[in-house]
């Protein structure tokens, strides 16, 4: 693509480049690795190109949070939740780049805290009331949201506790891909109804975004496109770029955007709101790009002093839970991608701990959702070969620019329903898809192993149903604790997950058998980098070497330290039972990038 051969060019005569990626034997090593820096255009590019790689989600989640924060009729407060989620995401990309686990790993929304914000606003006591179902304005400052917030950032003290004290290496020892695989797997089926009602808004339009988003994501994704491009050798040239590979997703809604308002111009769609096919006009919205500014700033509290719910805490402890599991596996994949050697212990508490940040920065923001690493960027790096940390830092400054123009999150806000309906079928097909590759490291021939995946899947399908149905039955006479329950035994993947944990922990069985043997042996080539590990995860600014000389380095888990000469920083006495299943992780997202 154009990244790749205009990069080949200029590699020697402009930007910088480190030592990590020095080593000229290695069959994936990428052009420019963790700590080198490409020319300030190729940095721009990419940038916008990771933003675009993580559009899917990044819009995706505020707009199907905005139903049950009882917004779905007032776009300019969803413009605005777009926009904090842009603005939130760049920065706590920042954050992470700097001083979290210091690799090219984009930070976003995190649809493992959807399913239980989804499930806590369905409860009777937090339901929209009536007169929101066609109001213009909706006030943002009741209690259905801040205390949503308040809940999303309680719980993020859980994952900054489990980060910062290293406890992270410890508990992935019991998590295996039979816990994570319903988990997962259960994001994308517990949303089905919501998806369904999308589609079925205008089954024509959700099928064509659909058709077109298949079209470009598999079958024209390695077909390249001639566009102009620029190098010091070449000069002006003509190069090839895959466009249909580095953004699907964005071409087939905004094919299908133009197809409906060409059929909104002309009055094909129906203009009555209660015929079939109304949601697929243009103009649904009304004027909300005209009524939203040119700038805004989000501030934390916007929507008010955040409230804490007990029930909302604990089910958003489940979901930061699952969001962890996640992350340490997407540390390891982004490291061998961007030519890293595997991340030590201090580097993955860390990340973990700054992404707990991150959650309770975007709770106080008011983005409804919490912070992940965006699976769908560190499979972009197997693509473009290109795994500088500068690039991801230049794509969090052009977040929280996007995220300042009010105009940008309006825009987004008009995209027809069926349109969300067509993208929402492939991307949580996908994710449910995911779940269930974790499952390749494991003996499936084993009659344990399908009984606990199973029964895990089904019951966690089956209990939720019931309790969604026979709410009354949750009575203990406690309010809060009637409230907990029935957060927790209606949001899917706690069920499903908590059901495989406890049945592949205590039932018999191999670590082979279970799949906790796939990362034991570690891939040769990669000691080639292994050089390098001070200089991609050492903290920034000298920090390390001002801390060095203090002896009580060594106790804080976060914080790099070198016992003495030829001893590493910790990566090579991981427990390979607590980091194992890493490698599974982000085999599963790693799908769900590429897809994407």
């Amino acid at each position: 693509m154009v990244l790749q051969m205009d990069v080949n060019d200029q590699q020697r005569g402009e930007g910088t480049r480190g030592s990590s990626c020095d080593s000229e034997e290695h069959r994936n090593k990428p052009t420019y690795c963790v700590t080198d820096v490409p020319p300030w255009y190729l940095c721009m590019f990419l940038a916008i190109q990771h933003y675009l790689t993580s559009f899917g989600a990044m819009t995706s989640i505020p707009l199907i949070l905005s139903e049950g924060l009882c917004l779905q009729h007032d776009s300019l407060t969803q413009s605005q939740l777009l926009n904090t989620t842009f603005f939130a995401s760049g920065l706590i990309t920042l954050l992470q780049v700097t001083f979290g686990v210091r690799l090219p790993i984009l930070q976003g929304g995190t649809f493992a805290l959807l399913t239980p914000s989804m499930a806590m606003l369905s409860m009777p006591e937090w339901r929209c009331p009536a007169w929101t179902q066609n109001a213009s304005l909706v006030n943002t400052s009741s209690p259905l949201f801040i205390e949503l917030q308040g809940s999303i950032m309680a719980a993020s003290l859980l994952q900054i506790l489990v980060g910062f004290s290293g406890l992270i290496g410890f508990l992935m020892r019991f998590v295996g891909p039979l816990t994570i695989a319903p988990t997962v797997s259960l994001i994308g089926l517990s949303l089905y109804d919501s998806v369904g009602a999308k589609v079925g808004s205008h089954w024509g339009i959700s099928a064509m975004t659909t058709v077109l988003i298949i079209l470009f994501s598999q079958y024209l994704r390695r077909i390249p496109v001639p566009v102009p491009a620029y190098s010091r050798a070449k000069r002006l040239h003509t190069s090839k770029l895959y466009i249909f590979q580095i953004m699907p997703i964005l071409l087939g809604i905004a094919l299908s955007w133009f197809v409906c308002y060409l059929l909104t111009i002309t009055d094909v769609l129906p203009s009555d709101p209660a015929q079939y096919g109304h949601l697929a006009r243009t103009d649904v919205k009304g004027d909300v790009l005209s009524r939203a500014p040119w700038f805004t700033l989000p501030y934390p509290g916007q929507w008010g002093m955040p409230a804490v719910s007990l029930a909302g805490v604990f089910g958003m402890m489940a979901g930061i839970v699952c969001s962890m599991a996640e992350s340490v596996g997407d540390y390891h994949a982004c490291a061998r991608l961007s030519g890293a050697p595997p991340p030590p212990k201090h580097a993955i508490s860390r990340g973990v701990g700054v992404e707990g940040l991150g959650s309770l920065l975007a709770g106080a923001f008011g983005t409804g959702n919490g912070t992940t690493s965006f699976s769908e960027n560190v499979a972009a790096l197997g693509i473009t070969k290109v795994g500088s940390r500068a690039v991801i830092l230049a794509s969090g400054v052009f977040m929280v620019l996007m995220g300042m123009l009010g105009k940008i999150g309006a825009v987004f806000t008009t995209i027809p329903t069926p349109v969300m309906g067509g993208m929402f079928l492939i991307m949580f097909g996908v994710i449910t898809a995911a779940g269930v590759s974790n499952l390749q490291s494991t003996d499936m021939n084993s009659s344990r192993n399908i009984f606990v995946f199973g029964f895990s899947m089904f019951s966690a399908l089956v209990i939720p149903n019931f309790i969604m149905k026979n709410p009354d039955l949750l009575q203990t006479g406690v309010k809060e604790v009637d409230q907990v329950l029935r957060i927790l035994l209606t949001t899917n993947m706690f069920v499903g997950g908590v059901l495989g944990f406890f049945l592949d922990n205590t039932i018999p069985g191999t670590k082979r058998e279970r799949g906790l043997l796939a990362w034991v042996k570690m891939d040769p080539e990669d000691s080639i980098y292994a050089a390098g590990t001070e200089e991609v995860y050492d903290l920034p600014f000298g920090i390390t070497s001002r801390l060095s000389s203090r002896s009580w380095v060594r106790y804080v888990p976060f914080c790099p330290w070198k016992e003495g000469p030829g001893s590493r920083d910790g990566s090579e006495d991981q427990d390979a039972g607590g980091m194992i299943f890493s490698l599974d992780v982000s085999v599963c997202t790693s799908i769900f990038g590429v897809f994407l």
